[in-house]
């Protein structure tokens, strides 16, 4: 297909799905290398996108999907951590701040007990409190636009995602009256009992690599994505990967032997590549392997640990999560974690198969769930499918679609399909 042509395609194809193009220079600089992603395969990105200037009209359907996502994002945000109704513990409103989610007051509050102390656990019931009030809601917004809008402008090449994206990751990050402070020190907090936990470093990894994703997306040259904001954005990522490494709450999440863990090892693999040291990425996908699925992974495929919790099948498809981002980066750095087998069958592929009766309306999810989303083993199959699995590629016309479309085919990552908050 002579060039010319090409255009002309480019052009019909995305008329279809409502884009706005961009001048003929932006599309030579859409033209340019593949994205240096963390957690999705750039050099798949950039043939996906080159289908589609084709006119694929599967891809028109998924893109058109994702800017109904991107056009909601416009007019949102941008968000920071300095505008919550009182700073974390310690006085800093540059401190992110998060509230545990399943713990719950056990009296009316007074005048002397502000928060209605002492707080109880209720494993798997959601707390709204938690909801207002601290940074958590906020965050998980310019996570979740910075990857829709960053997508969207390297499939459209529209001008106002790539702009809107870099506004709401220079306000949350960079901009010196509203960046966040590159820790977390209080998050997940409990009231009367915990300044911040360990455990709520799962706040930014159960997705903040889409962020990392989002930043090698934009530069490849994102109109309004400067050399000064990709070299801040390295520094504060460089920061955030040192404490993870550094800090007390750092190295006890890192511990840890169920979800927890398996997402720090996630986004600690994802901060190293993206931050030039692949040689502590290789490292951690490599120790998974007997650090984690040796013993969170059953011979038969199910995760007993995730089994045991009240909303079992979330807490399933959400470990596999990790564990198919942390694959993916492996293909990165030289690491194969889909073929690792361990001394009792322990797999990948067996732990997406265990799923695979529920995943497609065969059969009832066996263990307790509150809130049953069939959906929210799709993207995970899907990584299964894509790794050689057959009994995950059988299975991919019986899945669920999740609300807003399935866009694996333009962004081949496990997201969370199901909301926590439910």
């Amino acid at each position: 297909m002579s060039g010319r042509t090409r255009v002309a395609v480019v052009l019909t194809a995305l008329a279809a799905v409502g884009a706005v193009l961009v001048p003929s220079a932006h599309a030579t600089a859409r033209a340019a290398k593949a994205p240096d992603t963390a957690v999705l395969d750039g050099a798949r990105l950039q043939r996906t996108r080159a289908r589609l200037d084709d006119g694929d009209p599967r891809l028109r359907r998924a893109v058109r999907d994702l800017t109904v996502r991107a056009d909601a994002w416009l007019d949102q945000g941008p968000w920071t951590v300095v505008d919550k109704p009182r700073p974390a513990p310690g006085g800093d409103v540059h401190d992110y701040l998060s509230q545990a989610p399943y713990w719950w007051p056990t009296t009316s509050p007074t005048a002397d007990n502000p928060w209605g102390c002492p707080y109880v656990q209720r494993d798997g019931q959601r707390n709204p409190e938690v909801d207002s009030g601290t940074d958590r809601q906020d965050v998980e917004k310019v996570f979740d636009s910075a990857y829709d809008l960053s997508l969207a402008w390297y499939y459209t090449g529209r001008r106002a995602y790539a702009e809107k994206a870099g506004q709401v990751l220079r306000t949350w990050f960079l901009d010196p009256a509203t960046r966040m402070n590159p820790n977390l020190d209080h998050a997940q907090f409990i009231p009367c009992k915990y300044d911040g936990r360990s455990i709520g470093i799962i706040d930014f990894s159960q997705s903040y690599t889409s962020v990392v994703d989002a930043l090698a997306i934009l530069g490849t040259g994102a109109p309004g994505w400067s050399a000064a904001d990709r070299a801040g954005m390295r520094s504060w990522n460089t920061d955030f990967r040192d404490w993870l490494v550094n800090s007390s709450f750092g190295k006890e999440e890192g511990s840890a032997a169920n979800n927890h863990g398996t997402f720090y090892d996630m986004q600690l693999a994802a901060l190293a590549h993206a931050t030039g040291d692949r040689a502590l990425a290789r490292k951690t996908v490599l120790d998974a392997r007997a650090k984690r699925i040796d013993p969170q992974i059953a011979g038969d495929g199910s995760q007993p640990q995730e089994l045991a919790r009240t909303r079992s099948w979330h807490y399933s498809t959400f470990d596999l999560v990790a564990y198919t981002r942390l694959a993916a980066i492996g293909r990165h750095v030289g690491v194969d974690l889909w073929a690792y087998r361990g001394p009792d069958g322990q797999s990948l592929s067996a732990a997406v198969d265990y799923l695979l009766p529920a995943a497609t309306g065969a059969a009832a999810w066996p263990h307790p769930e509150l809130e049953f989303h069939r959906y929210a083993a799709t993207d995970v199959v899907h990584a299964a499918a894509d790794a050689g699995d057959r009994a995950a590629q059988r299975a991919l016309r019986y899945l669920e679609a999740p609300p807003g479309g399935d866009l694996w085919a333009l962004r081949p990552a496990a997201e969370q399909l199901d909301s926590i908050a439910g």
